[in-house]
């Protein structure tokens, strides 16, 4: 069952760019933050196109910082728009925000961590590179992007870390060989990757070839990101006999959903698998971008998650045939429609600006839903065989 999420008021109380491209805000909630657990999130009620809508955001740092939290949001021209709205948001706005949430967790016996960050998933490794330097833990950091201008918190994890902090910029030469790095790890470490699909994707692969518990792999990645662009596609219902075309800023879920096809769905991150539907032809490509579906049955083009995957061209599914998730690889809960978002939530005055970053918080394979939004999806630790979640 979902985790009941409380939701209170809260004001900006700050903001600034700590890289191109990115801004910090600091929100300060009614009643004061409260401490939370390095890797937790906040969920954020945000406006985009006039309509209620919400998105997950990381939590910047191992405590609040007097009185309020920290979240980074990259200005992503590609998204939805909760970047946007995010990012025009000044001081003193006010909006609705949860109370932290932990889905994305560090093994604390773990004899050594290995952290990887892709970009703009610095944020939720930040929080945990300062507990474990706390605690003195034997970890490594790797913080990877293309241009150094464009890394958040380099400057602050340098002076904290010192050479447990490991740069790959892509721009300057150097990339992350990520089979080189799993070889230094400990048999019994974990590794803990947050960043863009494609960097998830091939965390996943060699952990698995690599023979390593599946739950000792944890990762997070973000909500909209996939291998192909966003763009304009059609869906062909057959057992409905309706073609519904999805523009490029709605998922397929949302664009079924108005067209009066309903589809039970639930953590609306594709982690749980609530909304997978038959996918009976493809005339095109289809852009997976689920933690459900294990590569198999992606590659077999047999299933779709249509809450967040999308397709170049046009597909044909059938959305009256319910394939129930395996025991332990879904959602436990009850299934049930998108979740309620609250309205009117969020009040400022300065103009809709740039988007979400979601993530999907995971372990091995398969990843159960949390109780959670984009912006970091989320899911549960899975205790054995292969899991799943994210985005987050």
């Amino acid at each position: 069952m979902r985790f009941q999420v409380r939701w209170s008021g809260a004001r900006v109380r700050s903001t600034r760019e700590v890289a191109e491209g990115v801004r910090l805000l600091e929100l300060e909630p009614e009643g004061g933050a409260i401490p939370y657990s390095p890797g937790s999130h906040l969920d954020v009620a945000v406006v985009v196109a006039e309509r209620p809508e919400v998105r997950s955001y990381s939590l910047v740092g191992e405590r609040p910082e007097r009185g309020a939290y920290r979240i980074a949001v990259q200005r992503n021209g590609s998204g939805r728009g909760g970047s946007r709205f995010m990012r025009s948001l000044e001081p003193g706005a006010r909006l609705e925000i949860s109370q932290p949430q932990s889905r994305f967790e560090l093994r604390a016996d773990a004899p050594e961590h290995l952290l990887v960050a892709g970009g703009i998933g610095i944020t939720p490794l930040v929080s945990m590179a300062e507990a474990l330097a706390r605690r003195g833990a034997a970890f490594r950091l790797l913080y990877c992007a293309r241009f150094r201008e464009t890394m958040p918190f380099l400057d602050e994890l340098s002076r904290l870390l010192g050479e447990r902090l490991e740069l790959f910029i892509s721009g300057e030469g150097r990339r992350l060989d990520l089979a080189a790095e799993l070889d230094r790890l400990q048999p019994a470490g974990e590794l803990v990757v947050c960043g863009p699909l494609r960097l998830l994707d091939e965390a996943r692969r060699l952990w698995s070839a690599s023979g390593r518990p599946a739950e000792d792999l944890r990762f997070e990645t973000f909500g909209l990101t996939g291998h192909l662009p966003p763009r304009r596609f059609e869906v062909h219902v057959r057992d409905r006999g309706v073609t519904v075309t999805v523009p490029e800023d709605r998922s397929m879920l949302e664009g079924l959903q108005a067209a009066g096809v309903e589809v039970v769905a639930d953590c609306l991150r594709g982690e749980c698998g609530v909304c997978a539907i038959d996918l009976v032809e493809v005339v095109g490509e289809v852009d997976h971008r689920d933690v459900f579906l294990s590569e198999a049955e992606k590659a077999a083009r047999g299933r779709i998650c249509p809450c967040v995957s999308r397709a170049l061209g046009r597909i044909t599914v059938d959305a009256g045939h319910r394939n129930t998730p395996p025991p332990g690889s879904g959602s436990r809960g009850a299934r049930r429609r998108a979740r309620a978002r609250p309205r009117d939530a969020v009040h400022s005055s300065g103009q809709e600006v740039a988007d979400e970053r979601g993530a999907v918080h995971a372990a091995g394979d398969r990843a159960r839903a949390g109780g959670h939004g984009e912006g970091p999806r989320r899911a549960l630790r899975r205790r054995g065989g292969a899991h799943r979640p994210h985005h987050r």
